[in-house]
């Protein structure tokens, strides 16, 4: 398998990624109202951050918006195969350390709110193995991972698009095609077809992949409109979500919609800066680090912080409720390097020569070019050493009639670091 040339990172889309993680563990931390966890409530003795945290949970639609633009990134020049090794290896290494942690602490520290019964049940823990155990009707044990399962299916729609081939007419297309297709099932609330469409959460890829595009290939009209009816869908919609957050315990009141537009149109922004904007060039190595540990620091941070938290609060009392608190957000931080750092990385890199192989062996061995020049006739001239030119498109040159035109003041193709 060809290996595209690896681009400059964009340092603070990494940075991005943690603040929207560290958002999520506000509102998990701080947004809720349980004693039971910190000793006594966030509403009691921190009311200005728990005001504050209530939302956090903004966190996600932050996750997914940037996903649009990484995942276009990550997919592009790539075939369907290449890029489900590239997801597979990132994705699952983490994920199995932490359920293997999450395990392990039912089995050896458990809690009196553990139902362990049902959590260390062999069908629970295969179940949430493949992570994807809603469809099994199975509980999750890692609880923030239900945003797995939407992430993959966008993935299911990306590797489709990889199919034909990822141009910029394909992909301005199929964001116009998914646009109009969330339209259409959040007014015909077709549960099954929302399977596919994520028409609560279209808006926010679609966002992602129009800024890649411009990011890409320049900013242009259609791309601004796409990404402006996008914004407004999602705006929209962003009540449903907003109906889910009560702005008090126990009461009607949700939290304000405007307060919510208003903060996800303010991270769109940032975003467009450090994509499109005077931002992207910053060069800032401990962002990339930062980003590195958001996915180990968002699956752990709950799953696992909360049951240390508990901890602490019964055996460890003195420590109050920010000292708890100071603990907790170290021990997750050091945690998540910990899974980068030794499992992550070494096994990523092993799945993925793996899942690579894996890969070229599907393939099957490559069919003779031609016959065998008989003695007499002319030989073909070969392309490029020896490559056909199917070959020398995939080794990177692609052929002149398949060429985009890229402005001089936009970057060129990028191809994203694995």
């Amino acid at each position: 398998m060809n290996k595209p040339d690896r681009p400059p990172r964009l340092a603070l889309v990494d940075g991005l990624r943690l603040a929207a993680a560290l958002a999520v563990a506000c509102f998990h931390y701080f947004g809720q109202n349980f004693p039971s966890i910190w000793g006594e409530t966030p509403r009691d003795f921190a009311f200005t951050v728990h005001r504050a945290s209530m939302y956090g949970w903004l966190g996600v639609e932050m996750f997914f918006l940037i996903s649009g633009f990484v995942i276009c990134m990550s997919a592009w020049g790539r075939t369907p195969g290449e890029f489900a090794v590239s997801r597979l290896s990132r994705l699952f290494p983490a994920y199995w350390a932490v359920i293997v942690l999450l395990v392990t602490r039912l089995a050896v520290f458990p809690q009196k709110s553990d139902n362990l019964p049902e959590d260390l049940h062999p069908r629970n823990v295969l179940a949430n193995l493949t992570m994807f155990p809603g469809p099994l009707h199975v509980d999750l044990l890692a609880g923030v991972a239900w945003t797995l399962d939407l992430e993959a299916r966008f993935y299911l729609l990306m590797a489709i698009v990889l199919k034909f081939g990822a141009t910029y007419e394909r992909l301005l297309g199929f964001c116009t095609v998914w646009l109009v297709a969330a339209y259409v099932t959040h007014s015909t609330q077709n549960k099954l077809l929302d399977q596919f469409v994520l028409s609560g959460y279209a808006g926010l890829f679609v966002a992602g992949i129009a800024l890649y595009l411009m990011f890409r290939f320049g900013q242009n009209l259609m791309l601004w409109t796409l990404l402006g009816m996008a914004w407004a869908y999602q705006l929209s919609v962003l009540q449903i979500r907003v109906g889910w957050h009560m702005a008090a315990p126990g009461g009607t009141r949700t939290v304000s919609w405007s307060l919510c537009a208003l903060l996800l149109t303010a991270f769109l922004g940032v975003l467009m800066l450090a994509t499109i904007g005077p931002l992207r060039d910053l060069k800032w190595r401990w962002l990339v680090t930062a980003g590195a540990l958001t996915y180990p620091f968002y699956l752990v941070h709950m799953s696992l912080g909360y049951p240390l938290a508990k901890g602490l609060t019964r055996h460890v009392p003195a420590l109050g409720p920010w000292g708890n608190l100071a603990v907790v957000t170290t021990a997750m931080l050091l945690l998540s390097y910990g899974i980068h750092r030794w499992v992550e990385r070494p096994m990523g890199l092993w799945m993925r020569r793996g899942l690579t192989r894996g890969l070229a062996a599907a393939r099957g061995p490559k069919e003779p070019v031609g016959k065998e020049p008989v003695a007499g006739e002319p030989v073909a001239e070969e392309t490029t050493a020896g490559k056909a030119p199917a070959e020398e498109a995939v080794a990177g040159k692609a052929p002149a009639e398949e060429t985009v035109q890229v402005p001089v003041s936009v970057p060129g193709p990028r191809t994203p670091s694995p």
